[in-house]
């Protein structure tokens, strides 16, 4: 992207409303997301460290008078400069506090999407971090009341703890600072500066309460918290026109406090991700825009449990049709007639890979209920071209007999084969057709039968010419009707055995298949285990610090209150990585899997249904 653009505006009914030319760009990004969106009062310079993030001295709207710029949530899309293959997606908000627009309720839920969108979230004000800068800070003490965690049950104390495990991390950006990094005569980072003034006051009355709200929010929902301090930049008649004055025009400790802080954004954000520790690439972003939206337009409270659940019902439609169009794709390749070995590869290999694509695209696929559909769509795909491939296979095998007892046929005609002697010449014609017809390679499947049925065609003409032929004796009719009857039964023996070798063939190919399917969904969930894990562990690091720093500061029942929760991620830490959790599942999913129909019995369908005859244009096309 060039320069930003709007992701969510106010449409003309003064509601929220998301951009589709913003989602369209979205939909283009199949890298995973870093997500760092800005919030603060208006008028505070929160444009500007956005640019300064995109490497750029113009970008976002910086504005110079007193009204505030930026309106909704515009977005700039930009390759990450530090990740490779990552793409750094940057969400600059409206000014919170707009007296213009008299509407904290539209603050609020700016607010609150800021958070539920990014993977770090930059709170940007001026001057000091002191009660008034705390009291603007009102929002976070509100987003238990804007946000969700499940979809069904919990009491909202279990679910102001779980926020830690889904929420940003939290940088908090004090511009125009002109204070010394001094507390009770000591020099001290902007870190514990930060930490200062988030201390908790001790006792229980309203004031203390109220002065301890949205420190205590800060500390429980997010799960690092870092802090950065900016002089000013440079002279404030100046103020208005940073975006054209050059680098040089600029205080240098404003320039390397700058530098610093992107430098840690960069170093620091992670991928965004959701519920379960899933990664969210620009696709999937584009889905949880729509989601929160859409929830907020319609007056509920936006839900991580649902946004989740309808972004993975979107992603693993579209990776079941994007599979399966691979699928269809690799064996529409194949030229017909083949041999079955030749289609079994080819089945295996783009089965695979569609498989592949599959669970790279897909998540949260409950019960496996798109990838049976994945597995039974291909089953059947497979299942159409192996009766496609039989019907060119069978018209090719007719073709070609017919165009090789051709001269046979010119000679029953002509009553050559009527003549004294003529069986013999009619034998030995046909023994000849049958050897070319044998030496013809990319017969297909159909080779023994399509000649079972030629001879049998035959037998009443080859009948007929050694009743007719009076240079044979009576024994002699015998050896010969005999060695008809033989050579009959040998030739069914081959179409029973080349029948027997495809059925074992295709037995074979759906246990490779259902192993592929469990060999490739176990490393799916291995892997959506990991990142399971890793979202808790980052939640117990959270609590783990949080206890201590408790403990430090004298709140020893607040410490001792955490245990419970810490002990619980560390059962579900441990949980995730125990192999009997795994063994039950493949076993229930082995199941599930076996249960989609064989490739037989779709074949024995089509044959029921008279789709196993030959299709002009298909074959055309094939051939």
């Amino acid at each position: 992207m060039e320069g930003p653009v709007c992701l969510v505006g106010n449409g003309a009914d003064g509601e929220l409303e998301v951009n589709p030319a913003a989602l369209d760009i979205l939909r283009s990004v199949a890298q995973p997301v870093v997500v760092v969106a800005i919030v603060g009062l208006y008028r505070t310079g929160k444009s500007y460290l956005m640019n300064s993030l995109a490497g750029k001295q113009r970008g976002f709207s910086l504005g110079s008078t007193v009204q505030s710029h930026t309106k909704g949530i515009w977005m700039w899309c930009l390759p990450h400069p530090r990740r490779a293959g990552h793409t750094l997606v940057l969400l600059d908000t409206e000014g919170l506090g707009d007296v213009e627009k008299g509407d904290t309720k539209n603050d609020a839920w700016i607010f609150a999407l800021a958070v539920l969108l990014s993977s770090t979230l930059v709170y940007n004000s001026k001057g000091t971090i002191d009660q008034y800068a705390m009291e603007q800070l009102h929002f976070v003490s509100e987003l238990t009341e804007h946000i969700k965690v499940k979809a069904q049950g919990g009491d909202d104390t279990e679910e102001d703890t779980e926020f830690v495990r889904f929420f940003p991390s939290f940088v908090w950006a004090v511009r125009d600072f002109t204070l010394e990094l001094r507390i009770e005569e000591q020099l001290v980072t902007e870190d514990q500066y930060l930490e200062h003034a988030l201390a908790l006051r001790k006792g229980n009355n309203k004031k203390v309460m109220d002065y301890n709200l949205p420190r205590q929010c800060i500390r429980n929902f997010f799960p690092t918290r870092k802090c950065f301090v900016f002089v000013q930049p440079t002279s404030r008649q100046e103020m208005g026109r940073l975006d054209l004055l050059p680098t040089s025009a600029l205080d240098p400790q404003f320039l390397d406090q700058t530098r610093r802080f992107c430098d840690y954004v960069f170093q620091c954000s992670h991928v965004k991700t959701v519920k379960g520790g899933i990664p969210v690439n620009g696709r999937r972003f584009g889905s949880l825009v729509q989601s929160y939206v859409g929830t907020i337009r319609s007056g509920r409270v936006p839900c991580l449990d649902n946004a989740v659940t309808a972004m993975a019902s979107i992603e693993n439609e579209a990776a079941l049709r994007e599979a399966l169009a691979h699928y269809a794709a690799g064996m529409g390749g194949l030229r017909l007639p083949a041999e079955l070995a030749e289609l079994s590869a080819a089945h295996g290999t783009h089965e695979a890979d569609a498989l592949r694509l599959f669970m790279q695209r897909s998540f949260k696929d409950e019960e496996q209920e798109f990838q049976k559909q994945l597995v039974a769509g291909i089953t059947e795909r497979y299942a159409d071209v192996l009766a496609e491939n039989e019907a060119v296979s069978e018209q090719t095998c007719r073709a070609l007999l017919e165009e090789l007892s051709a001269a046979m046929q010119q000679k029953l005609s002509a009553g050559l084969y009527s003549q004294p002697g003529g069986y013999q010449a009619y034998d030995r014609d046909q023994t000849q057709v049958v050897e070319n017809y044998r030496a013809k390679p990319n017969k297909g499947v159909k080779a023994e039968e399509a000649l079972e049925q030629f001879l049998a065609g035959k037998k009443a003409e080859a009948e007929a010419v050694l009743k007719a032929d009076n240079l044979l004796t009576e024994a002699e009719k015998h050896v010969a009707e005999e060695k008809q009857k033989a050579e009959m039964l040998e030739q069914q023996r081959k179409v029973a055995e080349e029948k027997r070798l495809q059925t074992e063939q295709l037995m074979k190919d759906q246990e490779r298949s259902h192993q592929e399917n469990v060999k490739q969904l176990e490393a799916k969930v291995v892997e959506e285990l990991a990142s399971a894990r890793q979202e808790a562990e980052r939640a117990m690091e959270s609590k783990l610090r949080e206890q201590e720093a408790m403990m430090q500061k004298g709140f020893a029942e607040k410490a001792r209150l955490m245990e419970d929760e810490i002990s619980g991620l560390r059962r579900e830490i441990n949980s995730t990585s125990k192999t009997d959790f795994l063994s039950n599942l493949f076993g229930a999913i082995g199941e599930g899997l076996r249960a989609i129909a064989s490739v037989s019995d779709f074949l024995t369908s089509r044959r029921q249904r008279g789709k196993g005859t030959s299709n002009p244009s298909k074959t055309q096309r094939r051939k």
